[in-house]
């Protein structure tokens, strides 16, 4: 299956490498390239061509990337947006997950990371960096909370709720039973003293 790709970007030089990459790419292509966040909206609003796939930057004039993600999540919520930027700020990352983002990735990345980046999101629904999830694990126990130690299989979970599964989606994806993943969750929750992982 082949993946259509919007480039959400006010930076033109790299909006143009980065098309002509994603163009060698196995199974993806650039629909087209916009220049910030309310460009993207009148495009989506005049076109039937909606992307599957939204590269999406954080700093751009008029309406951002987190307002972008909003505006993506009630309007096109099948659109999958990953967040590629140099905003490596703890609250604008977690913000911009919070909103429905499937990935954030950072704009020096190794081409080959984007491209498992793309496949992992329209595969799995998600994709995580190492780095990201270091920095949403620590966003949830800071204040001087002890040091919580997480299975392989409770931080898989705990990104899994970052997207807009049900339990139920998430207890197949993962290859557990309901009751399972229930376990997971209180386990989890307990651990990080919440009741949901955004409280």
């Amino acid at each position: 299956m082949n993946y259509s790709v919007a480039v959400v970007d006010d930076q033109l030089l790299f909006a143009n490498v980065l098309e002509k990459l994603i163009n060698t790419f196995d199974n993806f292509h650039v629909l087209y390239h916009v220049k910030s966040g309310d460009e993207f909206v009148e495009k989506l609003k005049e076109t039937k061509n909606i992307p599957d796939i939204a590269l999406v930057d954080i700093n751009m004039p008029g309406m951002n990337g987190i307002d972008t993600m909003k505006w993506l999540r009630i309007h096109h919520p099948a659109v999958k947006v990953l967040a590629l930027t140099m905003d490596d700020d703890e609250e604008t990352i977690v913000t911009m997950l919070k909103s429905g983002a499937k990935s954030y990735l950072f704009k020096d990345i190794n081409p080959t990371i984007l491209h498992d980046s793309l496949k992992e999101v329209v595969e799995k629904g998600f994709y995580y960096p190492d780095k990201i999830t270091n920095i949403l694990l620590s966003s949830l126990h800071k204040g001087g909370a002890p040091q919580i130690v997480l299975k392989d299989r409770e931080i898989e979970f705990l990104k899994q709720i970052c997207t807009e599964k049900t339990y139920k989606e998430i207890a197949s994806e993962m290859f557990l039973s309901p009751k399972t993943i229930d376990g997971y969750r209180e386990a989890l929750f307990e651990k990080l003293n919440k009741k949901s992982p955004w409280a």
